[in-house]
């Protein structure tokens, strides 16, 4: 009701309100906003003197009064107000009105909802409560925060600078830094982060807080500390000295909050007794770090102590040292793996609901007895390649939601077309539809290390839109035509399509065609059961679209190569899980060339959408962009190569990747993935935007060296791709000169929805790497660490602290921190044979190495060193638990081994294309030096090369057998 709603915003502020015109918005809530004040029946004048909120109260009831007449008496209608005066004043008035408070509405309408009645009583304990400590006390432990209009005036002129805050886990009460917003000429001295000294200084600010800072005076400034701590995180920092100050600053105010769910622990019965008289009010301790302890009221802290439980922050006044919650719902017993995968949903906001009933009605039906098929007249509107190509998808193992298929073929021109083939899920999933605003609110599928939650509803991300072998289904298809000898692309097309995938392959088969290993046959399940004749040929013409997919892909990404793409290393962790889904082991996913031709091929397919809506929807396209990465994020990375004698060039993509390729250690391999996986540490997050909310310099593609890219290839588990689909049909209905099916969305609209996207996509990488370190410890949780040898394994040195250095161990893919000093303040020391023990010295830090000396003499860990470390887990009551390396040898546990035989063989593959890039770069440069005449106008309104192109000089250097090399 339009008075209720400005009632809030008037009572409760600005924020309030527009919570509230959200959850309206929200078209999955069915509500609907009534417009009372200018209904000429319900409208009711205000009377001379009446407060403003009398006036309201008595508005909302005679426009639900008139409700309940527009509804001839069929049904009651409840209007909930905590106002006493009114209850008494309008309880009785009318028959069929309801006037009640909102116990008395919980009471009377909903008694069986125990969890709400629980929630409401926790809410209403810890207002009364925080309304008597006001009273109580009067003293401030922290300064008050400057109202709203002084702190935005303060940011316009200067004064205050707007910022995010980020805690650091590991030392949240000391240490904490603000990422500036909106930064101006005005403060050319803040480059970096601002840091903030202690609770005081960040003035009741928590985690995730837009806030507005004072900066100190300069003789105030600090440094951050470059000692290690448990848990050390592998997060981007800038590499600083420990005396060196930076900006440093405290906060005065909050411009927004941004509280949410909290898991937290109760602490053990003895704390619960000595945190004083009434134990209803108990401090618990947060699950994040970076959050402080919460204060609650509750009478359960005895049963629950073993569990975790859900709170919400309601204030967090001058006067007190932590901030007032209540309590919301129970998680489960702590240490239970369902227990701790819904703390860590809860912590980063994803949402695992069911799908309503409401978006399950909307999905078409496929089962046995009624199976789905194709439509006759959606046919007639689509190009059927059934009969015409050779589609097939390439997958890990496992995978259900297949989003992608490839073909490719020779023409009747002995030109070839390469096919990218993408499930079309907008045919089922129409704009503004219940399951399209799910989708729209999750945003993304999200993957744990053992399960998946899908933005889409089964029966489409698993079934009618994934390319399952041998199924009809609907896709959304690029077919180009590629020049015969050069691959040049000549033609694009871009449509409607019905396909049918004749091969579900995973990865490890299709390279193992590519290698030649023809054993895999028997994994290739739509090759069993046909004769020998038929088998062969089949297999043969697999094998063909395989490789030439592969030389395809290698030519596209030669092309990238010289604009300046980098080839990063992350590092993904496959969790093995028995019969029983008990860890059976850890292992690191191998890269496999194949890898890199399908997603060589996804990416050629992203660029050339991005370029087609973009050319048609020029304000108001998706695209994902990758800005430049920050220079001092490269400190570290610059540093540790220099440890090796190479030398890093950040000053464009293209002198970074070729300085990688350049650093390599011909005896040990770990040497250049850990440069690359640093550098990756390094980049800016890549963003999807709205076209119309940046200048067209801001849409460069800096990890992939495209000018214009965004995301297609993956509609089943990102909305993001969704979006993209519904804008490419924009524009094929436009080539048609047709009007598009669907609307697009504005661009402020479209900003938004990509700020929502991105948020969720953060939110499910986190999640992602959250669940990955869960189950790393819980694989060594019940190992012993000192007799079980699966707990003893190499590691690498990548970093060096003032105590301790940041281990990388490529068996199980773990980074993390190993300490030079204990607790006990004894250092490590070194016996003849390697192993190490503590015994009383000294650290002394150098720029790549540190020494540690004792009585027994010195012992050195340099950068890139191997060592052996012992891993055991560190358990917390109410944080996640960690890994603890501890090293146990300063010698390596396993000789530096060489790759798998097809790592080595795709290296071999990848050295030859660099040489090639590097032969054409030569050449067209020594053709530019020598050339003395002056460039012709038509060349330079087209920008048309001289000579010999790229791809005509790879086809002079065909001798090389870059498409053969076989390693034996």
């Amino acid at each position: 009701m339009q008075t209720a709603c400005q009632a809030v915003q008037h009572q409760k502020g600005r924020r309030q309100y527009n919570k509230l015109r959200n959850l309206l918005k929200d078209a999955r809530h069915e509500c609907v906003m009534f417009f009372n004040e200018f209904q000429l029946y319900s409208y009711v004048p205000r009377e001379q003197g009446e407060p403003l909120e009398k006036w309201q109260t008595r508005c909302i009831y005679y426009a639900t009064v008139w409700y309940y007449n527009h509804l001839a008496g069929l049904m009651p209608v409840v209007m909930v107000t905590e106002d006493v005066e009114a209850i008494q004043k309008y309880g009785s008035e009318t028959d069929g009105v309801f006037v009640v408070s909102f116990k008395s509405y919980l009471e009377n309408f909903w008694p069986d909802l125990e969890a709400v009645h629980e929630l409401y009583e926790s809410i209403v304990q810890s207002r009364k409560e925080r309304e008597s400590e006001n009273q109580e006390k009067n003293g401030k432990e922290y300064a008050e925060h400057l109202p709203l209009e002084i702190l935005e005036a303060g940011i316009k002129s200067g004064r205050y600078i707007q910022g995010v805050l980020n805690v650091n886990k590991h030392r949240s009460q000391l240490e904490a830094f603000v990422r500036i917003q909106g930064l101006t000429n005005k403060r050319s001295e803040l480059e970096n982060d601002m840091l903030i000294c202690g609770t005081k200084a960040r003035n009741r600010a928590v985690q995730g807080d837009v806030v507005a800072v004072e900066l100190l005076p300069r003789n105030e400034w600090k440094g951050r500390v470059s000692v290690l701590c448990e848990n050390e995180p592998e997060e981007k920092t800038i590499e600083e000295t420990e005396s060196e100050p930076m900006a440093t600053g405290k906060i005065v105010g909050i411009i927004q909050r941004n509280w949410r769910d909290y898991v937290v622990s109760f602490p053990p019965k003895e704390d619960i007794q000595s945190q004083g008289k009434n134990v209803r009010k108990i401090l618990v301790t947060p699950w994040d770090y970076r959050i402080p302890k919460i204060r609650i009221s509750t009478q359960q802290a005895e049963s629950l102590k073993d569990c975790r439980i859900i709170v919400r922050i309601d204030s967090w006044d001058s006067t007190s040292l932590y901030p007032n919650g209540h309590f919301v719902k129970v998680l489960g017993r702590a240490g239970d793996l369902e227990t701790e995968i819904a703390a860590i949903l809860v912590e980063n906001s994803v949402s695992v609901s069911p799908f309503s009933e409401a978006q399950v009605h909307e999905m078409p039906v496929n089962t046995p007895e009624n199976p789905w098929k194709i439509d006759k007249e959606e046919q007639a509107r689509r190009v059927d390649l059934r009969n015409t190509h050779l589609v097939f998808s390439i997958d890990p193992k496992g995978c259900e939601d297949v989003d992608d298929a490839l073909s490719v073929r020779r023409l009747a021109n002995e030109n070839l077309e390469l096919g990218v083939h993408i499930a079309d899920v907008t045919h089922f999933v129409k704009l503004n539809s219940y399951t399209d605003l799910e989708a729209r609110s999750r945003a993304t599928t999200c993957y744990l290390a053992d399960r998946r939650y899908d933005m889409l509803p089964t029966v489409l991300s698993a079934d009618l839109c994934s390319l399952l072998g041998g199924a009809d289904r609907y896709a959304l298809s690029v077919l180009w035509e590629l020049d015969k000898t050069n691959y040049e692309v000549l033609k694009v097309w871009f449509g409607r399509t019905i396909i049918r995938s004749a091969y579900m392959m995973f990865y490890e088969a299709a390279q193992a065609l590519l290698d030649g290993n023809l054993s895999v046959m028997d994994d290739i399940s739509e090759l069993k059961g046909l004769d020998e004749k038929d088998k062969c040929r089949k297999l043969n013409d697999l094998i063909w679209a395989v490789e030439k997919l592969t030389e395809i892909a290698r030519h596209v990404r030669a092309k990238r190569d010289l604009g300046g793409a980098l080839e990063l290393e992350g590092i993904e962790l496959l969790v093995q899980l028995d019969e029983k889904k008990n860890i059976s082991d850890l292992v690191p996913k191998q890269p496999l060339e194949v890898h890199e031709t399908v997603a060589e091929c996804m990416i050629l397919a992203n660029h050339w959408v991005a370029k087609k809506i973009t050319e048609s929807s020029p304000h108001q396209a998706l695209l994902r962009r990758h800005p430049p990465p920050q220079q001092e994020f490269f400190a570290g990375l610059v540093e540790c190569a220099k440890a090796k004698g190479f030398q890093i060039d950040t000053r464009s993509n293209k002198a970074l990747a070729d300085s990688l390729d350049m650093a390599e250690d011909p005896d040990d391999v770990l040497v250049n993935k850990l440069l690359r996986s640093m550098a990756t540490q390094a980049m800016s997050n890549a963003l999807y935007f709205s076209t119309g909310s940046c200048s067209e310099d801001e849409f460069y593609h800096y990890g992939l060296a495209l000018e214009k890219y965004t995301h297609f290839t993956s509609p089943i588990r990102r909305y993001a791709d969704i979006v993209v689909h519904r804008l490419l049909m924009a524009a094929i209905m436009k080539d048609k000169k047709l009007e598009p099916e669907e609307p697009l969305l504005s661009n402020k609209d479209l900003a938004e929805l990509c700020h929502h996207i991105n948020n969720k996509n953060r939110a499910a990488q986190r999640v992602q790497k959250q669940s990955v370190e869960l189950f790393q410890c819980m694989y060594f949780k019940d190992k012993d660490p000192s007799s079980d040898d699966r707990c003893t394994s190499d590691g690498i040195i990548y970093s060096i602290r003032a105590n301790g250095v940041l281990v990388f161990v490529p068996r199980y893919g773990i980074k993390g921190a190993a300490f030079l000093k204990n607790k006990e303040g004894l250092v490590i020391s070194a016996k003849p044979d390697g192993t190490c023990d503590w015994k009383p010295g000294s650290l002394r830090r150098l720029r790549d190495k540190i020494i540690s000396t004792t009585t027994d003499g010195s012992v050195t860990f340099s950068l890139f060193e191997h060592i052996t470390v012992r891993i055991s887990v560190l358990s917390s009551r109410s944080h996640p638990d960690s890994i603890k390396l501890d090293i146990i040898s300063n010698q390596p546990r396993n000789t530096p081994g060489t790759e798998p035989t097809h790592e080595t063989s795709h290296t071999s593959k990848t050295d030859l294309v660099r040489d090639v890039i590097r032969s054409a770069e030569e050449a067209q440069l020594a053709q530019e030096h020598a050339k003395n005449t002056l460039i012709r106008d038509e060349d330079r309104e087209y920008c048309q090369t001289q000579g010999n192109s790229l791809y005509s000089l790879l086809e002079e250097i065909k001798e090389l057998a870059l498409l053969d090399v076989k390693v034996g």
